[in-house]
C-alpha cells in the first residue's frame, strides 16, 4: 500500500478546519455564557425591599385579620410597574401587628378571612389557617408567609 505524500493543500485544509472549529467553539462559549448568565444572574441579584404604609394602628380590630392591598412601584426596564400585594394585618392585644401573606402555601390561591369559623380559608382545596397563619386543616404544607412590620406613630409599615 502506497502512502500519499502531504501537499501544501493538506496543510491549508488542516489550518482552515482548525480555524473553523475555534470560531465555532468561541460562538458556543459565548452563547453558553450569555444564556447561563441570564438564568443564574437573578439568583445573585440583591432583592431590594421597601417599607410600605399599610394603615393606621387605631383602625385595626384586635385579633382579626384585616385584608390590605399594598402597592409597590418598581422599575422594569424603561417602564415603571406597580406590584400589588394583599396582606392580612393582625393586631394583638399588646398593640403588635403581624402581616400575613394572602397566598396559600399549597398552590398559591388567595385565602380569605372567614369570621364565622375564625380562620383564613383557601377556596382551592379547603386549606385552613388560624389567625397567626399556622395550618389548621387541609393540604397546605407550610404556614402563611409573614412580612416584617413596624409601627411609626399610629402608622403600620410593612416590609415588601
Amino acid at each position: 500500500m502506497e502512502r500519499k505524500k502531504p501537499t501544501a493543500n493538506d496543510g491549508r485544509r488542516r489550518f482552515l478546519a482548525g480555524l473553523v472549529a475555534t470560531i465555532q467553539a468561541a460562538i458556543g462559549g459565548t452563547l453558553v455564557a450569555v444564556a447561563g448568565g441570564a438564568v443564574v444572574a437573578p439568583s445573585f441579584a440583591r432583592r431590594q425591599g421597601h417599607w410600605v404604609a399599610a394603615g393606621l394602628l387605631s383602625d385595626l380590630p384586635d385579633d382579626e385579620p384585616t385584608p390590605v392591598t399594598l402597592s409597590l412601584e418598581r422599575d422594569d426596564g424603561p417602564r415603571q410597574v406597580v406590584d400589588r400585594h394583599v396582606v392580612f394585618l393582625v393586631k394583638t392585644a399588646e398593640a403588635e401587628v403581624r402581616a400575613l401573606s394572602s397566598t396559600c402555601s399549597h398552590l398559591g390561591c388567595r385565602v380569605s378571612w372567614n369570621p364565622a369559623s375564625f380562620d383564613l380559608r383557601c377556596p382551592c382545596h379547603g386549606g385552613g389557617f388560624d389567625r397567626t397563619g399556622a395550618v389548621k386543616a387541609g393540604p397546605p404544607p407550610a404556614p402563611l408567609a409573614t412580612h416584617a412590620t413596624k409601627i411609626e406613630g399610629d402608622q403600620v409599615m410593612v416590609w415588601l
